[in-house]
Protein backbone atom coordinates (compact mmCIF):
# COMPACT_ATOMS: atom_id res chain seq x y z
CA UNK A 1 0.00 0.00 0.00
CA UNK A 2 1.25 3.82 -0.75
CA UNK A 3 0.03 6.95 0.20
CA UNK A 4 -3.61 7.47 0.57
CA UNK A 5 -4.03 10.84 -0.67
CA UNK A 6 -2.07 9.98 -4.31
CA UNK A 7 -4.05 12.18 -7.21
CA UNK A 8 -2.74 9.20 -9.22
CA UNK A 9 -4.72 6.49 -6.62
CA UNK A 10 -7.71 8.17 -5.59
CA UNK A 11 -8.49 11.83 -5.85
CA UNK A 12 -6.40 15.13 -5.22
CA UNK A 13 -4.08 15.26 -3.09
CA UNK A 14 -4.79 16.52 0.71
CA UNK A 15 -2.14 18.57 1.09
CA UNK A 16 -1.89 22.37 1.52
CA UNK A 17 0.08 23.96 -1.75
CA UNK A 18 2.72 25.42 0.41
CA UNK A 19 3.53 21.64 2.27
CA UNK A 20 4.92 20.51 -1.33
CA UNK A 21 9.29 20.82 -1.29
CA UNK A 22 9.66 20.51 -5.01
CA UNK A 23 7.43 21.58 -8.00
CA UNK A 24 7.14 18.44 -10.02
CA UNK A 25 8.99 18.16 -13.66
CA UNK A 26 7.48 19.37 -16.80
CA UNK A 27 8.25 16.69 -18.61
CA UNK A 28 8.86 13.60 -17.61
CA UNK A 29 10.31 9.86 -19.66
CA UNK A 30 7.43 7.79 -20.35
CA UNK A 31 7.68 5.05 -18.17
CA UNK A 32 7.64 2.09 -21.07
CA UNK A 33 10.83 3.75 -22.00
CA UNK A 34 12.62 2.71 -18.85
CA UNK A 35 12.37 -1.33 -19.25
CA UNK A 36 15.23 -3.44 -18.38
CA UNK A 37 14.10 -6.59 -20.06
CA UNK A 38 13.00 -8.15 -23.26
CA UNK A 39 11.33 -11.44 -24.25
CA UNK A 40 13.41 -11.88 -26.86
CA UNK A 41 17.07 -11.92 -27.97
CA UNK A 42 18.86 -11.09 -31.05
CA UNK A 43 22.37 -11.47 -33.05
CA UNK A 44 23.57 -7.75 -31.72
CA UNK A 45 22.41 -8.72 -28.11
CA UNK A 46 23.78 -11.77 -28.15
CA UNK A 47 27.32 -10.31 -29.68
CA UNK A 48 27.13 -7.39 -26.95
CA UNK A 49 26.85 -10.12 -24.08
CA UNK A 50 30.45 -11.81 -25.87
CA UNK A 51 31.82 -8.42 -25.61
CA UNK A 52 30.90 -7.62 -22.03
CA UNK A 53 31.88 -11.31 -20.89
CA UNK A 54 35.44 -10.75 -22.65
CA UNK A 55 35.72 -7.43 -21.03
CA UNK A 56 34.98 -9.30 -17.57
CA UNK A 57 37.97 -11.45 -17.89
CA UNK A 58 40.58 -8.74 -19.17
CA UNK A 59 39.63 -6.32 -16.06
CA UNK A 60 40.73 -6.45 -13.02
CA UNK A 61 37.79 -7.20 -10.65
CA UNK A 62 37.69 -4.36 -8.38
CA UNK A 63 36.82 -1.90 -10.91
CA UNK A 64 33.35 0.03 -10.41
CA UNK A 65 33.17 1.93 -13.54
CA UNK A 66 33.19 -1.41 -15.90
CA UNK A 67 30.23 -2.55 -13.67
CA UNK A 68 28.32 1.10 -13.97
CA UNK A 69 29.47 0.49 -17.79
CA UNK A 70 27.54 -3.17 -17.94
CA UNK A 71 24.39 -2.00 -15.86
CA UNK A 72 23.49 0.69 -18.87
CA UNK A 73 24.25 -1.96 -21.49
CA UNK A 74 21.24 -3.88 -20.28
CA UNK A 75 20.52 -5.40 -24.00
CA UNK A 76 23.24 -8.25 -22.85
CA UNK A 77 20.56 -9.07 -20.24
CA UNK A 78 17.46 -10.33 -22.44
CA UNK A 79 16.08 -13.49 -21.44
CA UNK A 80 15.53 -16.09 -24.19
CA UNK A 81 12.10 -16.81 -25.61
CA UNK A 82 11.23 -19.96 -23.19
CA UNK A 83 11.11 -16.89 -20.00
CA UNK A 84 14.00 -18.35 -17.77
CA UNK A 85 17.72 -18.35 -17.50
CA UNK A 86 20.07 -20.23 -15.86
CA UNK A 87 23.27 -18.60 -14.30
CA UNK A 88 26.33 -19.61 -12.95
CA UNK A 89 27.91 -19.24 -9.75
CA UNK A 90 31.45 -20.27 -10.13
CA UNK A 91 32.92 -20.30 -6.01
CA UNK A 92 29.87 -22.40 -5.29
CA UNK A 93 29.85 -24.40 -8.43
CA UNK A 94 25.91 -24.10 -8.72
CA UNK A 95 23.64 -22.50 -10.07
CA UNK A 96 20.29 -19.82 -10.40
CA UNK A 97 17.85 -20.14 -12.47
CA UNK A 98 15.47 -17.07 -12.56
CA UNK A 99 12.52 -15.77 -14.13
CA UNK A 100 10.19 -12.54 -13.49
CA UNK A 101 6.59 -11.11 -13.63
CA UNK A 102 5.02 -7.69 -13.29
CA UNK A 103 1.48 -7.48 -14.06
CA UNK A 104 -0.07 -3.88 -13.89
CA UNK A 105 -3.17 -2.70 -11.14
CA UNK A 106 -6.35 -2.66 -12.01
CA UNK A 107 -7.48 0.80 -10.82
CA UNK A 108 -11.69 1.75 -12.44
CA UNK A 109 -11.17 5.59 -11.80
CA UNK A 110 -7.51 5.26 -13.77
CA UNK A 111 -7.60 2.72 -16.25
CA UNK A 112 -4.61 4.08 -18.16
CA UNK A 113 -2.83 4.25 -14.56
CA UNK A 114 1.12 3.51 -14.89
CA UNK A 115 2.71 0.46 -13.46
CA UNK A 116 4.23 1.63 -10.47
CA UNK A 117 6.39 -1.36 -9.84
CA UNK A 118 9.89 -2.27 -11.35
CA UNK A 119 12.62 -4.44 -11.07
CA UNK A 120 15.85 -5.13 -11.88
CA UNK A 121 18.23 -8.32 -12.44
CA UNK A 122 21.81 -7.84 -13.04
CA UNK A 123 23.18 -11.66 -13.62
CA UNK A 124 26.52 -11.47 -12.58
CA UNK A 125 26.42 -8.07 -10.70
CA UNK A 126 29.35 -5.13 -11.61
CA UNK A 127 32.62 -7.03 -12.63
CA UNK A 128 32.87 -9.94 -10.18
CA UNK A 129 30.77 -13.49 -11.76
CA UNK A 130 30.10 -14.84 -8.27
CA UNK A 131 27.84 -11.53 -7.60
CA UNK A 132 24.20 -11.41 -8.65
CA UNK A 133 21.82 -8.91 -7.80
CA UNK A 134 18.15 -9.16 -7.77
CA UNK A 135 15.41 -6.30 -6.71
CA UNK A 136 11.90 -5.17 -6.86
CA UNK A 137 10.96 -1.56 -6.21
CA UNK A 138 7.37 -0.83 -5.32
CA UNK A 139 6.51 2.73 -6.15
CA UNK A 140 3.77 4.96 -4.63
CA UNK A 141 2.41 8.61 -5.04
CA UNK A 142 1.59 10.51 -8.02
CA UNK A 143 5.11 9.94 -9.33
CA UNK A 144 5.60 6.58 -8.15
CA UNK A 145 6.53 4.78 -11.05
CA UNK A 146 9.15 7.43 -11.71
CA UNK A 147 10.61 7.19 -8.43
CA UNK A 148 10.84 3.44 -8.34
CA UNK A 149 12.49 3.37 -12.15
CA UNK A 150 14.81 6.07 -10.81
CA UNK A 151 15.90 3.82 -7.81
CA UNK A 152 16.62 1.17 -9.18
CA UNK A 153 19.16 2.80 -11.43
CA UNK A 154 20.48 4.72 -8.92
CA UNK A 155 20.71 1.98 -6.16
CA UNK A 156 22.76 -0.63 -8.44
CA UNK A 157 25.26 2.21 -9.47
CA UNK A 158 25.36 3.32 -5.89
CA UNK A 159 26.00 -0.34 -4.76
CA UNK A 160 28.93 -0.71 -7.02
CA UNK A 161 30.97 2.10 -6.59
CA UNK A 162 30.65 1.85 -2.89
CA UNK A 163 34.36 1.41 -1.76
CA UNK A 164 33.14 -1.27 0.77
CA UNK A 165 31.20 -3.22 -1.65
CA UNK A 166 34.22 -6.36 -2.11
CA UNK A 167 34.87 -5.95 1.89
CA UNK A 168 31.48 -5.22 3.50
CA UNK A 169 28.37 -6.61 1.55
CA UNK A 170 26.34 -5.09 4.16
CA UNK A 171 27.93 -1.81 5.13
CA UNK A 172 28.21 -0.86 1.63
CA UNK A 173 24.14 -1.88 1.28
CA UNK A 174 23.12 0.22 3.52
CA UNK A 175 24.95 3.09 2.44
CA UNK A 176 23.60 2.32 -1.06
CA UNK A 177 20.09 2.92 0.17
CA UNK A 178 20.65 6.47 1.97
CA UNK A 179 23.03 7.52 -0.92
CA UNK A 180 20.27 6.89 -3.42
CA UNK A 181 18.14 8.64 -0.84
CA UNK A 182 19.15 11.94 -0.74
CA UNK A 183 20.28 12.12 -4.84
CA UNK A 184 15.57 11.62 -5.30
CA UNK A 185 15.66 14.51 -2.81
CA UNK A 186 17.95 16.22 -4.75
CA UNK A 187 16.69 15.44 -8.10
CA UNK A 188 14.03 17.76 -9.73
CA UNK A 189 11.75 14.69 -9.35
CA UNK A 190 8.74 15.60 -6.75
CA UNK A 191 9.62 12.69 -4.23
CA UNK A 192 7.51 15.26 -1.79
CA UNK A 193 4.57 12.80 -1.16
CA UNK A 194 5.90 10.09 -3.81
CA UNK A 195 8.50 7.70 -3.41
CA UNK A 196 8.76 3.67 -3.62
CA UNK A 197 9.83 0.49 -1.48
CA UNK A 198 12.97 -1.79 -1.98
CA UNK A 199 13.49 -5.22 -1.32
CA UNK A 200 17.03 -6.06 -2.87
CA UNK A 201 18.86 -9.50 -2.63
CA UNK A 202 22.80 -9.80 -3.73
CA UNK A 203 24.01 -13.11 -3.88
CA UNK A 204 27.80 -13.65 -3.62
CA UNK A 205 29.12 -17.03 -3.41
CA UNK A 206 26.75 -19.30 -1.25
CA UNK A 207 26.16 -16.13 0.95
CA UNK A 208 22.88 -13.87 0.03
CA UNK A 209 22.31 -10.14 1.51
CA UNK A 210 18.78 -9.27 1.45
CA UNK A 211 18.12 -5.72 2.07
CA UNK A 212 14.50 -3.95 2.73
CA UNK A 213 12.83 -0.78 2.77
CA UNK A 214 9.18 -1.45 3.23
CA UNK A 215 6.75 -3.30 2.77
CA UNK A 216 7.33 -5.65 0.06
CA UNK A 217 9.34 -8.90 1.13
CA UNK A 218 11.76 -11.52 0.58
CA UNK A 219 11.20 -15.10 1.13
CA UNK A 220 13.76 -18.64 0.94
CA UNK A 221 12.41 -22.21 1.19
CA UNK A 222 14.08 -24.66 3.32
CA UNK A 223 13.37 -28.52 3.16
CA UNK A 224 12.81 -30.01 6.95
CA UNK A 225 12.01 -33.51 5.58
CA UNK A 226 9.54 -34.10 3.07
CA UNK A 227 8.24 -30.37 4.02
CA UNK A 228 9.16 -27.26 2.30
CA UNK A 229 8.61 -24.25 4.46
CA UNK A 230 8.96 -20.35 4.33
CA UNK A 231 11.63 -18.31 5.91
CA UNK A 232 11.00 -15.02 5.76
CA UNK A 233 13.93 -12.84 4.97
CA UNK A 234 12.20 -9.56 5.36
CA UNK A 235 9.89 -8.15 7.93
CA UNK A 236 7.35 -5.64 6.36
CA UNK A 237 7.99 -2.40 7.92
CA UNK A 238 4.51 -1.31 8.53
CA UNK A 239 2.49 0.18 11.24
CA UNK A 240 1.45 -3.29 12.84
CA UNK A 241 4.76 -3.91 13.82
CA UNK A 242 5.21 -2.36 17.20
CA UNK A 243 8.61 -1.67 17.32
CA UNK A 244 8.05 0.46 14.00
CA UNK A 245 4.71 1.58 15.25
CA UNK A 246 6.90 3.27 18.54
CA UNK A 247 9.46 4.79 16.39
CA UNK A 248 7.47 6.67 14.17
CA UNK A 249 5.75 8.31 16.96
CA UNK A 250 8.69 9.56 18.31
CA UNK A 251 9.31 11.43 15.42
CA UNK A 252 5.95 12.91 15.70
CA UNK A 253 4.01 10.69 13.37
CA UNK A 254 0.41 10.19 14.33
CA UNK A 255 -0.73 6.50 13.71
CA UNK A 256 -4.37 6.11 12.80
CA UNK A 257 -6.51 4.17 10.51
CA UNK A 258 -8.65 6.05 7.85
CA UNK A 259 -12.06 5.37 9.93
CA UNK A 260 -10.30 7.39 12.92
CA UNK A 261 -8.88 9.77 10.75
CA UNK A 262 -12.57 10.78 9.18
CA UNK A 263 -13.79 10.98 12.94
CA UNK A 264 -15.99 7.13 12.55
CA UNK A 265 -13.97 5.62 15.32
CA UNK A 266 -11.81 6.94 18.62
CA UNK A 267 -8.85 8.29 17.73
CA UNK A 268 -7.41 7.34 20.97
CA UNK A 269 -8.14 4.12 21.17
CA UNK A 270 -6.05 1.75 18.81
CA UNK A 271 -8.53 0.14 16.37
CA UNK A 272 -6.44 -2.46 14.36
CA UNK A 273 -4.83 -6.14 15.56
CA UNK A 274 -2.97 -7.77 13.67
CA UNK A 275 -2.93 -7.89 9.77
CA UNK A 276 -4.67 -11.06 9.23
CA UNK A 277 -7.47 -9.04 10.90
CA UNK A 278 -7.29 -5.79 8.48
CA UNK A 279 -10.42 -5.18 6.82
CA UNK A 280 -8.58 -3.12 4.04
CA UNK A 281 -8.30 -0.18 6.69
CA UNK A 282 -4.80 -0.54 7.69
CA UNK A 283 -3.18 1.77 10.52
CA UNK A 284 -1.48 4.97 8.44
CA UNK A 285 1.04 7.41 9.55
CA UNK A 286 -0.42 11.47 9.82
CA UNK A 287 1.77 14.94 10.11
CA UNK A 288 0.81 16.12 13.70
CA UNK A 289 -1.74 18.90 12.35
CA UNK A 290 -3.12 17.97 8.77
CA UNK A 291 -4.36 14.32 6.96
CA UNK A 292 -1.24 13.40 5.32
CA UNK A 293 0.58 11.82 3.58
CA UNK A 294 -1.26 8.69 4.98
CA UNK A 295 1.83 6.08 4.13
CA UNK A 296 0.73 2.22 5.24
CA UNK A 297 4.58 1.91 5.93
CA UNK A 298 7.49 2.97 8.24
CA UNK A 299 10.42 3.06 5.49
CA UNK A 300 10.92 3.90 2.26
CA UNK A 301 13.45 5.83 -0.76
CA UNK A 302 11.81 9.13 -1.40
CA UNK A 303 8.31 10.36 0.64
CA UNK A 304 10.48 13.54 1.88
CA UNK A 305 7.46 14.92 3.68
CA UNK A 306 6.57 11.44 5.29
CA UNK A 307 10.83 11.43 6.26
CA UNK A 308 9.84 14.23 8.24
CA UNK A 309 7.81 11.63 10.68
CA UNK A 310 9.65 9.01 10.97
CA UNK A 311 9.62 7.47 7.26
CA UNK A 312 13.50 6.66 6.81
CA UNK A 313 15.18 4.94 3.80
CA UNK A 314 17.61 2.36 6.41
CA UNK A 315 17.08 -0.76 5.16
CA UNK A 316 17.01 -4.06 7.53
CA UNK A 317 19.69 -6.32 6.39
CA UNK A 318 19.39 -10.16 6.78
CA UNK A 319 22.64 -12.46 6.09
CA UNK A 320 22.38 -15.94 5.44
CA UNK A 321 24.69 -18.40 4.22
CA UNK A 322 22.93 -21.23 1.50
CA UNK A 323 23.06 -25.15 1.77
CA UNK A 324 21.29 -27.63 -0.26
CA UNK A 325 18.20 -27.38 1.52
CA UNK A 326 17.32 -24.18 -0.05
CA UNK A 327 16.08 -24.95 -3.25
CA UNK A 328 14.30 -21.41 -4.40
CA UNK A 329 13.89 -17.99 -2.86
CA UNK A 330 11.06 -15.34 -4.24
CA UNK A 331 11.09 -11.54 -4.15
CA UNK A 332 7.42 -9.68 -4.37
CA UNK A 333 5.90 -6.03 -4.12
CA UNK A 334 3.20 -6.33 -1.49
CA UNK A 335 0.48 -6.22 -4.51
CA UNK A 336 1.63 -10.65 -4.20
CA UNK A 337 1.74 -10.92 -0.22
CA UNK A 338 -1.64 -9.16 0.48
CA UNK A 339 -3.46 -12.17 0.36
CA UNK A 340 -0.42 -14.78 -0.10
CA UNK A 341 1.02 -15.77 2.86
CA UNK A 342 4.83 -16.25 2.35
CA UNK A 343 3.87 -20.42 3.11
CA UNK A 344 1.03 -20.06 0.09
CA UNK A 345 3.77 -18.40 -2.18
CA UNK A 346 6.32 -20.83 -1.45
CA UNK A 347 3.66 -23.93 -1.73
CA UNK A 348 3.26 -22.70 -5.00
CA UNK A 349 6.32 -22.32 -6.43
CA UNK A 350 7.71 -25.58 -5.29
CA UNK A 351 4.53 -27.08 -7.63
CA UNK A 352 6.68 -25.66 -10.79
CA UNK A 353 9.86 -26.94 -12.53
CA UNK A 354 10.18 -23.73 -14.24
CA UNK A 355 10.28 -20.29 -12.22
CA UNK A 356 8.79 -18.89 -15.40
CA UNK A 357 5.35 -21.16 -14.49
CA UNK A 358 5.87 -20.08 -11.16
CA UNK A 359 5.47 -16.36 -11.85
CA UNK A 360 2.46 -16.84 -14.04
CA UNK A 361 0.82 -18.72 -11.52
CA UNK A 362 1.17 -16.32 -8.48
CA UNK A 363 0.82 -13.55 -9.93
CA UNK A 364 -2.67 -15.08 -11.39
CA UNK A 365 -3.87 -16.12 -8.39
CA UNK A 366 -2.83 -12.72 -6.86
CA UNK A 367 -5.11 -10.93 -9.00
CA UNK A 368 -7.85 -13.24 -8.82
CA UNK A 369 -8.13 -12.40 -5.23
CA UNK A 370 -7.65 -8.94 -5.05
CA UNK A 371 -10.97 -8.93 -7.60
CA UNK A 372 -12.32 -11.05 -4.89
CA UNK A 373 -11.80 -9.08 -1.87
CA UNK A 374 -11.73 -5.68 -3.48
CA UNK A 375 -12.99 -3.44 -6.48
CA UNK A 376 -9.43 -2.94 -7.87
CA UNK A 377 -5.66 -4.40 -7.53
CA UNK A 378 -2.30 -3.37 -7.14
CA UNK A 379 0.40 -3.89 -9.39
CA UNK A 380 1.76 -6.86 -8.77
CA UNK A 381 5.72 -7.99 -9.56
CA UNK A 382 7.28 -11.41 -9.09
CA UNK A 383 10.81 -12.72 -9.16
CA UNK A 384 11.61 -16.64 -8.72
CA UNK A 385 15.34 -17.50 -8.34
CA UNK A 386 15.75 -21.59 -8.19
CA UNK A 387 18.92 -22.64 -6.67
CA UNK A 388 20.56 -25.95 -7.65
CA UNK A 389 23.99 -27.88 -7.81
CA UNK A 390 24.81 -26.18 -4.33
CA UNK A 391 25.91 -29.61 -1.94
CA UNK A 392 28.20 -29.91 0.76
CA UNK A 393 26.71 -27.69 3.36
CA UNK A 394 23.18 -28.57 4.54
CA UNK A 395 21.37 -27.05 8.00
CA UNK A 396 21.66 -30.28 9.45
CA UNK A 397 25.67 -31.23 9.84
CA UNK A 398 26.49 -26.85 9.47
CA UNK A 399 28.27 -25.62 12.54
CA UNK A 400 26.54 -22.94 14.30
CA UNK A 401 29.49 -20.38 12.90
CA UNK A 402 29.37 -21.18 9.29
CA UNK A 403 25.30 -21.08 8.79
CA UNK A 404 22.58 -18.83 9.72
CA UNK A 405 19.43 -21.21 10.93
CA UNK A 406 16.18 -20.19 9.83
CA UNK A 407 13.47 -19.38 10.56
CA UNK A 408 16.11 -16.86 12.94
CA UNK A 409 18.62 -15.85 10.52
CA UNK A 410 21.31 -12.97 11.12
CA UNK A 411 19.76 -9.56 10.97
CA UNK A 412 21.92 -6.39 10.64
CA UNK A 413 20.94 -3.05 10.73
CA UNK A 414 23.27 -0.02 10.06
CA UNK A 415 22.89 3.54 10.74
CA UNK A 416 24.86 6.40 9.40
CA UNK A 417 28.19 5.24 9.45
CA UNK A 418 27.48 3.53 12.69
CA UNK A 419 28.93 -0.03 12.39
CA UNK A 420 25.96 -2.60 11.99
CA UNK A 421 24.28 -4.12 15.33
CA UNK A 422 22.30 -6.97 15.28
CA UNK A 423 18.60 -6.68 16.84
CA UNK A 424 16.38 -9.64 17.45
CA UNK A 425 14.25 -11.58 15.00
CA UNK A 426 11.25 -11.52 16.95
CA UNK A 427 8.49 -11.89 14.63
CA UNK A 428 7.41 -13.41 11.26
CA UNK A 429 4.95 -12.10 8.24
CA UNK A 430 1.31 -12.83 9.29
CA UNK A 431 -0.18 -10.89 6.64
CA UNK A 432 -2.63 -12.10 4.13
CA UNK A 433 -5.69 -10.74 4.14
CA UNK A 434 -8.50 -12.95 3.55
CA UNK A 435 -11.59 -10.25 4.37
CA UNK A 436 -13.75 -7.97 2.93
CA UNK A 437 -12.45 -4.45 2.69
CA UNK A 438 -13.85 -1.22 3.98
CA UNK A 439 -15.07 -0.17 0.80
CA UNK A 440 -16.67 -3.78 -0.30
CA UNK A 441 -18.25 -3.80 3.11
CA UNK A 442 -19.77 -0.06 2.43
CA UNK A 443 -20.80 -1.12 -0.90
CA UNK A 444 -23.01 -4.47 1.05
CA UNK A 445 -24.20 -2.59 3.40
CA UNK A 446 -25.54 0.38 1.55
CA UNK A 447 -27.16 -1.75 -0.48
CA UNK A 448 -29.74 -2.71 2.30
CA UNK A 449 -33.51 -2.84 0.77
CA UNK A 450 -36.72 -3.79 2.83
CA UNK A 451 -34.42 -4.87 6.17
CA UNK A 452 -32.64 -7.62 3.80
CA UNK A 453 -28.85 -7.12 2.08
CA UNK A 454 -28.80 -7.48 -1.24
CA UNK A 455 -27.30 -10.84 -2.57
CA UNK A 456 -24.90 -10.29 -5.44
CA UNK A 457 -25.70 -11.99 -8.88
CA UNK A 458 -24.25 -14.74 -10.28
CA UNK A 459 -21.06 -14.94 -11.91
CA UNK A 460 -22.82 -14.32 -15.12
CA UNK A 461 -23.72 -10.91 -15.09
CA UNK A 462 -20.38 -9.96 -13.76
CA UNK A 463 -18.76 -7.76 -15.57
CA UNK A 464 -15.69 -7.20 -17.19
CA UNK A 465 -13.25 -4.25 -16.81
CA UNK A 466 -13.61 -2.88 -20.03
CA UNK A 467 -17.77 -2.92 -19.14
CA UNK A 468 -16.97 -1.79 -15.84
CA UNK A 469 -15.14 0.79 -17.63
CA UNK A 470 -18.11 2.16 -20.22
CA UNK A 471 -21.32 2.06 -17.53
CA UNK A 472 -18.95 3.69 -15.05
CA UNK A 473 -18.15 6.40 -18.12
CA UNK A 474 -21.66 6.42 -18.53
CA UNK A 475 -22.85 6.79 -15.17
CA UNK A 476 -20.32 9.94 -14.43
CA UNK A 477 -21.31 11.86 -17.99
CA UNK A 478 -25.66 11.61 -16.45
CA UNK A 479 -26.59 13.91 -14.40
CA UNK A 480 -28.87 11.89 -12.90
CA UNK A 481 -25.95 9.60 -11.35
CA UNK A 482 -23.36 12.21 -10.55
CA UNK A 483 -23.82 12.75 -6.98
CA UNK A 484 -23.58 8.45 -6.01
CA UNK A 485 -21.04 7.63 -3.99
CA UNK A 486 -18.72 4.80 -4.59
CA UNK A 487 -19.71 2.40 -2.94
CA UNK A 488 -23.45 2.78 -4.75
CA UNK A 489 -21.95 3.00 -8.02
CA UNK A 490 -20.40 -0.63 -7.02
CA UNK A 491 -24.16 -2.30 -6.17
CA UNK A 492 -25.00 -0.30 -9.30
CA UNK A 493 -22.67 -2.04 -11.48
CA UNK A 494 -23.31 -5.64 -9.71
CA UNK A 495 -26.64 -5.05 -9.95
CA UNK A 496 -27.02 -4.28 -13.84
CA UNK A 497 -27.44 -7.30 -15.97
CA UNK A 498 -26.89 -7.49 -19.63
CA UNK A 499 -29.81 -7.62 -21.76
CA UNK A 500 -29.93 -8.46 -25.86
CA UNK A 501 -32.80 -6.15 -27.78
CA UNK A 502 -33.62 -5.76 -31.25
CA UNK A 503 -34.15 -2.58 -33.01
CA UNK A 504 -37.13 -0.89 -32.27
CA UNK A 505 -37.88 -2.76 -28.99
CA UNK A 506 -38.49 0.07 -26.33
CA UNK A 507 -36.56 -0.04 -23.20
CA UNK A 508 -36.98 2.74 -21.04
CA UNK A 509 -40.64 4.19 -21.39
CA UNK A 510 -40.88 7.36 -19.79
CA UNK A 511 -45.01 7.95 -18.63
CA UNK A 512 -46.32 11.72 -17.74
CA UNK A 513 -47.77 12.60 -14.24
CA UNK A 514 -49.69 15.53 -13.09
CA UNK A 515 -48.09 16.32 -10.12
CA UNK A 516 -50.48 18.75 -7.58
CA UNK A 517 -49.26 20.96 -5.38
Amino acid sequence: MGCVYSRACIGEICVPRDARIKEPQTVRPNAAELVVFSPTSTNEDDENRDQIHSQLSLNPPGDPELGITRLSRVSAQFLPPDGSRTVKVPSGNFELKYSYLSQRGYYPDALDKANQDSFCIHTPFGTNPDDHFFGVFDGHGEFGAECSQFVKRKLCENLLRNNKFHVDATEACDAAYLTTNTQLHADSLDDSMSGTTAITVLVRGRTIYVANSGDSRAVIAQKRGKEIVAVDLSIDQTPFRVDEMERVKLCGARVLTLDQIEGLKNPDVQCWGTEEGDDGDPPRLWVPNGMYPGTAFTRSIGDSIAETIGVVANPEIVVLELTEDHPFFVLASDGVFEFLSSQTVVDMVAKYKDPRDACAAIVAESYRLWLQYETRTDDITVIVVHISGLSGVNCETAKPATILRPPVPQVLEATGSESPSTFSWSSRNHRARHDLSRARLRAIESSLENGQVWVPPPPSHRKTWEEEAHIERALHDHFLFRKLTDSQCHVLLDCMQRVEVQPGDIVIKQVSYSICT
